[in-house]
């Protein structure tokens, strides 16, 4: 009886962490996502003013 509670508390720790670890990559990604769209933005409007400035000068 004792072995089988102490398993059934060990599963229940283990889903605790797993909930925590995954939470963490999610949220890792999340960020990732964001900052990669934000270079993405970032990249466009540096093209589109380089393209336009050169197009004006010529």
């Amino acid at each position: 009886m004792g072995r089988i509670l102490l398993i059934a508390a060990a599963v229940i720790v283990g889903f605790f962490l797993l909930g925590s670890v995954i939470g963490l990559i999610f949220g890792a990604l999340k960020w990732v996502l964001i900052i990669g769209a934000i270079a993405l933005i970032v990249s466009v409007v540096f093209k589109l003013t380089r393209s336009s400035r050169s197009n004006h000068y010529s």
